[in-house]
């Protein structure tokens, strides 16, 4: 598969992805940009492998993860018209904000966990294989973002409750 074929057909996932582990579109473009700049000079390596899409989507995973030792470097952004029908498909439900801000205040370890588990469909051998720890690790980062997740989610139920 050519680079070009690649980026064709997987482009949208990947801003799907990039934008539910970074709760924000415009770095989820930038995280995109940077790892496809990337992976376009190793293409020759990277296409000859079984699963591109998995190793590429692998070197979306670390890049988001990296990015918490660097600076946040402000973004402006593009015009809808310019980026021609690329934005990320999310399904249209009234608590969706909601559910993204809380993502959002998980550490990110605990984010990619989730986002790999219930967004690409991964087991936990393989979520740890993406992102290089142990099963059990995985597991106890599920674990801990699911618990506050309810916790965060109960709370809110209830203040909407009392008003």
């Amino acid at each position: 598969m050519r680079f070009e074929e690649f980026t064709a057909v997987r482009l949208p996932a990947l801003l799907r992805y990039a934008t539910l582990l970074s709760g924000d579109r415009e770095q989820a473009r930038d995280l995109v940009q940077d790892v496809l700049a990337r992976a376009l000079v190793k293409w020759g390596r990277i296409g000859a492998v079984e699963e591109p899409y998995a190793y590429v989507r692998r070197m979306v995973t670390n890049e988001f993860l990296s990015w918490r030792r660097r600076r946040r470097v402000p973004t402006v952004p593009l015009d809808e018209a310019i980026l021609g029908g690329l934005e990320p498909v999310v399904p249209e439900r009234e608590d969706r904000d909601d559910l993204r801000g809380l993502l959002a205040r998980l550490p990110r370890q605990q984010r990619a966990v989730l986002v790999l588990r219930y967004y690409e469909d991964l087991t936990d051998d393989e979520i740890a294989a993406a992102l290089r720890c142990r099963v059990g690790t995985v597991r106890g980062y599920a674990s801990r973002a699911l618990a506050t997740l309810r916790i965060e989610l109960a709370t809110m139920a209830t203040a909407e409750a009392n008003r």
